[in-house]
């Protein structure tokens, strides 16, 4: 029995995958890996790259990048065939004591630089007439949640660009969507409990059950590799008509 539910072949192909040093990304790196891609690997996180280099030393290559640098983020992204925008990070404050230094530094990772690497990484698809941008979004762009301003409003827009991006790639073989998962068991989530637990005045040992999961109808958390292996389907053959579509692995959130 294959580990994975998806046949996918990416020999010959490379792909670029932002947050790859842990979560997501990670999981993310490591299934285009297996399928054959040569992964470029960008995040900040030295050691955590180090870590994904030796998990697959033959198919990763890392790229230490902070993504504020939009100009590099977008010359990291010359030549890819696929390219996955899952870097993010989350601030979690009322509006009125949201620091607005944090909410730009929000939307420069999670929305510009996804539009930078986009455009670095379009002619290069353009050119072969194929191409595949997955860009891992939240049921938070699909809905939203109090204390969150900066990544819901950079998350329902990186809906909306990478609509755009359908739009404009269909006449050059290049699909655009998003996946949009709630809550996933990954390092991000996990450092929310704390400020999570003191905005609803609850313990911590209640947050995942109270706030993470309640709008939730399957009471538990994605697992990464189930976020990976849906980006793998949206870059198989038998996607090819899906363009423009947000997949939520939310648990039935979206169905309130």
């Amino acid at each position: 029995m294959t580990p994975h539910s998806v046949t996918l072949d990416l020999g010959g192909r490379t792909a670029l995958v932002t947050g790859a040093a842990s979560g997501i990304g990670r999981a993310c790196a490591l299934r285009l890996a297996a399928a054959g891609a040569k992964v470029r690997a960008v995040d900040r996180d030295a050691e955590g790259l180090a870590a994904l280099e030796r998990a697959a030393p033959d198919a990763v290559e890392t790229v230490r990048l902070d993504l504020t640098d939009l100009a590099a983020a977008e010359q990291a992204a010359a030549g890819v065939d696929v390219l996955v925008n899952n870097a993010g990070l989350q601030v979690v404050r009322p509006l009125e004591e949201f620091p607005p230094d944090a909410f730009r530094l929000v939307l420069t990772v999670m929305l510009e630089a996804p539009f930078r690497l986009i455009r670095g990484a379009l002619p290069h698809m353009y050119g072969q007439e194929w191409g595949r941008v997955v860009n891992i979004s939240s049921v938070h762009g699909l809905r939203a949640s109090a204390y969150k301003a900066a990544y819901v409003a950079a998350k329902h827009g990186l809906e909306g660009l990478s609509k755009v991006t359908a739009l404009e790639g269909a006449a050059h073989g290049v699909t655009s969507n998003c996946v949009s998962p709630a809550y996933v068991r990954t390092p991000l989530v996990e450092r929310q409990i704390a400020d999570q637990a003191r905005l609803h005045g609850i313990p911590e040992e209640r947050v995942v059950t109270d706030v993470m999961l309640t709008d939730s109808a399957v009471k538990r958390m994605v697992e990464p590799e189930e976020v990976a292996e849906a980006v793998a389907y949206l870059c198989a053959p038998q996607s090819s008509v899906i363009t423009g579509s947000s997949l939520p692995l939310d648990g039935g959130w979206t169905a309130h």
